[in-house]
């Protein structure tokens, strides 16, 4: 099987952005199971409102490197309800699409991403009622 990567997919790969971990994270998120060896972790830093910072740690593939790398850009600077609404279509196509047996890749970023969210509202009481709660105030 001859495996067809983009150049945005080679890229992130082979030079991730923002890998590691947050200090002291707002919320930290974990996806995928590490007995099958697809497993991401994220963790994020929130400010007035928005993600600031938003790192990375990976077990992997070079599909699943280059989906966490760059769901990492997708979500910083984005308010909690912007990030909410990144799903692993759009970490695919922020890749320019990846093989079919690879999109699991994307589940697995977006679904660290998440609960890297639940985690922050979990641990702040967000009330999501409130819609304003969600945006910084300028």
């Amino acid at each position: 099987m001859t495996l067809s990567y983009t150049p945005q997919v080679l890229e992130h790969a082979q030079n991730p952005r923002n890998v590691g971990e947050v200090p002291d994270a707002d919320g930290v998120g974990q996806s995928g199971d590490p007995r099958c060896g697809d497993f991401a972790v994220m963790t994020i830093r929130v400010r007035d409102g928005r993600i600031v910072q938003c790192k990375f740690l990976v077990q992997g593939c070079g599909a699943a490197i280059a989906t966490c790398s760059v769901t990492t850009e997708l979500a910083t600077d984005k308010t909690i309800a912007e990030a909410q609404q990144i799903t692993d279509a759009q970490v695919a196509e922020a890749l320019g699409g990846l093989p079919p047996h690879k999109m699991h890749c994307s589940n697995l970023a977006a679904s660290a991403l998440q609960a890297a969210i639940a985690d922050l509202i979990k641990r702040q009481k967000v009330d999501l009622r409130d819609w304003r709660s969600l945006y910084s105030r300028r």
